[in-house]
């Protein structure tokens, strides 16, 4: 697949160059701009009407994603993520896939699966979900973060540990476990709640920025205005 990411890293966007009859899956909603000639077509995410109703409850993710098909003539697509960050490329094979936080998904190539993998505690601690989509196939796989993007490599039984709000994705290759970050004291009052610890051998993206943090610091300048209003 032809491609480029412009505008890196914090204004990124995804522009596909499409051969005749060449396509690309993307989320709902990614699509900034295309060719006249493309052919945009709306499908189910998973293969069934129950797994796609999964994907939707428990991983926020949209029921629907959009093919987009170059007819007659080659085309461009350009796609973008709501979040202000950089877009990685990841090539999927046989042998590597990818386990992607739940928001990471930008777009991919019609060859890959999405699947849903979920691992937590009861839905979180204290509100704080990890919801994970596994990813396979063979083909490219563009994900987003919050921020920039920040690779490790991990050599075989070599370890990380990963906020969950910072964990965008990582290699199937991976052995991982979600744990508490402290104690109970140190979860309520230390800004952390969720940690992963991934185990090598495979690579781990992290994005920079934290968009729970983000949220909270928006609220901040916010929150004046809104009780202001509400008087």
């Amino acid at each position: 697949m032809d491609f480029e990411i412009k505008h890196r890293p914090s204004y990124s966007l995804l522009e596909v160059r499409l051969s005749t009859n060449e396509s690309i899956r993307a989320e709902a909603g990614a699509m900034t701009y295309m060719s006249p000639n493309i052919e945009v077509r709306t499908i189910m995410r998973e293969s069934s009407f129950i797994e796609t109703l999964g994907l939707k409850l428990l991983g926020g993710q949209s029921f629907f994603i959009n093919e987009y098909a170059a007819t007659q003539s080659p085309g461009i697509v350009g796609l973008v993520s709501a979040p202000l960050g950089d877009i990685a490329h990841l090539s999927v094979t046989s042998q590597r896939g990818y386990i992607i936080q739940k928001s990471a998904y930008v777009a991919s190539s019609p060859t890959i699966n999405l699947d849903i993998k979920w691992q937590g505690f009861t839905r979180g601690i204290f509100g704080q979900g990890i919801f994970m989509i596994r990813v396979t196939g063979i083909g490219d796989l563009f994900i987003n973060t919050f921020g920039a993007i920040e690779k490790k490599t991990l050599g075989q039984g070599e370890e990380i540990i990963v906020d969950n709000f910072h964990l965008a994705a990582f290699s199937d290759t991976c052995r991982y476990e979600v744990k508490k970050f402290g104690g109970l004291k140190s979860t309520i009052l230390g800004g952390e709640g969720l940690v992963l610890r991934v185990t090598g051998p495979g690579d781990v993206y992290i994005q920079t920025k934290n968009p729970a943090e983000f949220a909270e610091w928006l609220w901040t300048l916010l929150e004046p205005y809104v009780r202001s209003r509400s008087r």
